[in-house]
């Protein structure tokens, strides 16, 4: 738990007052204000929609504020962009990554401000970026050479190098944005170590978190939104998880998962000896019922994604077969997949799940064409239709079918990308990581839906790095560690514990 004791006399560094912004259809921020006091962590909560990446993107000069006015240590200022706001001491790790894949770490640290050999002389040196970026990393304890290209990182060690480009500028406050969607349990300790860190630098933290007992761990003080206003500002001391809820969502909220009404019933899925080619995935065996939530569990980098990925099609197989009802199927590319009926949803929501230019009918359809046809040509009352049907069902909080995707909040995102993949009525659905910066709210009502897809005979295949979630809406769980299947237990029975020493067994 944070330290508390003088948070009374530490001096406010930032202050927002009245921040407004609207979208067209959607008011996005109304009278918000927001106070953070240097050398703590201040966390920003609430559903997704209700304002807390607008709020930020407002600060940090990615959107322009309609009214209202920020202060930074007593001073008014008014960011164009995100140059200026870094320049000035205010950095933001963005939840969705956005790096230059196929450059090196050091590249990406020092983008738009290479160190040159000397003053005047406008000639990058590669030996100082990269003693500097080493400098840094011994600082934060990382192992990771400077070296590496982006694209050969998991996805939790280029949240690191996010986080450690962020401390290079010295910032004065640094905003984290859903920073541990995407790190183990050990990597979060790491985060927590890093922020603590720089709290004590007399730092000012902003933590947007969807997770509770992170938030109620790290945080000084919690700031509530709801629906684009500000709803409460308490000491995390004084605040339980029930009380952030009923805060957040408006009413309490009873149950975390929904009952589960699935009934599992014959075997519809069996892999056999599934190996990758290109991925340290070894000889996976299982078999998925009708009517089954099978979980997948397993630590960072153990072949979770991998083995959605191959059994998908977009990773390249090396052996191992496939069979739908007793009948051997290939799957080689993704669009074989559809038709043999499958669906994935992918981990990362913004490189592999949404086209950010399209609109949400666009972005809701384009799977599914086959089934907006009259004759040869695209229908567009069955464009309508489909997408209707898709945000109705989903519960997609948008002003209308032609708004931009990438305009929604990313609760609402996913919803339309599951939306999608239903459009094509599979008979087995990959998730990956499909709750992965949702909140509380949006969360349930995700799971509701896997149990009534699973309900209606489909089988769902979820890989998640959140225990609690597996043992909550799965029926089996397989346990994935170093490429291979290391086990599979019986949700209803099994423990986290006993799920940990299976995920370590090949490590």
């Amino acid at each position: 738990m944070a330290n508390n004791t003088n948070l009374k006399e530490k001096p406010v560094l930032l202050k927002m007052e009245n921040i407004e912004k609207a979208f067209p259809g959607v008011k996005a921020l109304d009278k918000v204000n927001l106070s953070v006091k240097a050398g703590t962590v201040h966390a920003l909560m609430g559903e997704n929609g209700a304002g807390k990446s607008t709020l930020m993107k407002c600060l940090f000069g990615v959107y322009n504020k309609d009214s209202g006015k920020i202060y930074l240590d007593g001073n008014e200022v008014d960011f164009k962009n995100s140059k200026e706001a870094l320049e000035n001491g205010v950095a933001m790790v963005h939840q969705e990554l956005n790096q230059a894949l196929k450059r090196n770490v050091m590249d990406n640290m020092w983008l738009g401000r290479f160190p040159t050999v000397a003053k005047g002389i406008p000639i990058t040196s590669e030996k100082k970026m990269y003693n500097e970026t080493r400098e840094i990393f011994k600082k934060l304890e990382l192992d990771i050479d400077p070296k590496t290209v982006m694209s050969t990182m998991p996805v939790s060690q280029r949240q690191m190098v996010e986080i450690a480009k962020a401390v290079s500028y010295n910032s004065k406050v640094i905003v984290f944005d859903e920073p541990t969607s995407s790190l183990t349990e050990e990597e979060v300790e790491h985060l927590f170590k890093i922020i603590n860190m720089l709290r004590d630098r007399g730092c000012a933290i902003i933590y947007i978190s969807h997770k509770m007992a992170e938030i109620l761990r790290i945080s000084d003080e919690v700031t509530i939104m709801r629906d684009g206003k500000w709803i409460a500002t308490r000491e995390a001391k004084d605040l339980t998880m029930n009380e952030i809820i009923k805060l957040m969502v408006g009413r309490e909220l009873t149950q975390v998962y929904p009952p589960k009404t699935n009934k599992p019933e014959g075997v519809l899925l069996e892999v056999e000896g599934l190996s990758a080619e290109y991925s340290k995935l070894r000889d996976v065996s299982f078999k998925a019922r009708r009517g089954e939530i099978l979980g997948v569990a397993g630590l960072d980098g153990s072949g979770r994604t991998e083995l959605l990925e191959n059994i998908f099609g977009v990773a390249t197989r090396k052996s191992g077969t496939i069979k739908i009802d007793g009948k051997a199927i290939k799957n080689r590319n993704a669009g074989e997949s559809i038709k043999n009926g499958f669906a994935l949803l992918t981990e990362e929501r913004r490189a592999t799940g949404i086209f950010s230019i399209l609109n949400i009918r666009e972005n809701a359809t384009i799977a599914s064409l086959d089934k907006c046809k009259t004759g040869p040509f695209l229908s567009k009352a069955k464009l309508k239709k489909n997408t209707e049907w898709c945000i109705i069902s989903m519960r997609v909080k948008t002003p209308s079918q032609e708004t931009k995707i990438r305009s929604l909040s990313g609760g609402n995102q996913q919803k339309v990308i599951l939306g999608r993949w239903l459009l094509t009525e599979p008979t087995v659905l990959l998730l990956d990581e499909p709750t992965r910066g949702i909140d509380v709210g949006a969360k349930y009502e995700i799971y509701q839906l896997i149990i009534d897809l699973a309900e209606k005979g489909k089988t769902v295949i979820m890989v998640s790095s959140e225990m609690p979630e597996l043992l909550g809406v799965c029926d089996r769980i397989l346990v994935m560690s170093g490429g291979k299947l290391a086990g599979e237990v019986d949700a209803s029975t099994a423990t986290q514990e006993e799920i940990m020493s299976l995920a370590a067994k090949y490590v």
